[in-house]
């Protein structure tokens, strides 16, 4: 199955919401207009979808950021199919357009990180040719 794979736009964030949910991050679209406001004023992040059939079924997010550690790299923010579309092909189509987002910004090394619990996500990225490097913990706090 083949998919256009275009950069996001305002017209996309209810499906993009409804897509957070699935992925098991409820988000309000306006919350989500808030955000997504912010990635388009960084030249250094963006948002692809993949669609059929004028219909948004996939995400991924996409920056650039620089670590003193490790040095320049691209990373993914999320990655997201409709869960009637697992297994198509959407998520490796979006894969590949990250891919030559990150050479067009002149790095090389493509980044992921996936909770412990998504075990078919981690499939996935093997499948794809990605290696694991690390576990770790991820900790916040509100100030």
């Amino acid at each position: 199955m083949t998919f256009l794979i275009r950069e996001a736009t305002w017209e996309d964030v209810p499906e993009l919401a409804n897509l957070c949910c699935q992925l098991g991050y409820p988000i309000t679209v306006n919350d989500l207009q808030k955000n997504f406001n912010a990635i388009l004023q960084n030249d250094l992040e963006t948002i692809f979808v993949a669609v059929l059939e004028e219909k948004v079924i996939g995400w991924i997010g996409i920056f650039k950021a620089v670590h003193l550690t490790t040095g320049p790299l691209c990373e993914i923010s999320g990655l997201v199919i409709d869960e009637n579309f697992h297994g198509k092909g959407a998520g490796k189509q979006l894969i590949d357009r990250v891919k030559k987002w990150s050479k067009n910004h002149g790095e090389n090394i493509l980044r992921v990180r996936s909770n412990m619990i998504r075990k078919e996500a981690h499939n996935f990225y093997f499948h794809l040719g990605f290696k694991e490097v690390k576990d770790q913990k991820v900790f916040e706090i509100n100030i």
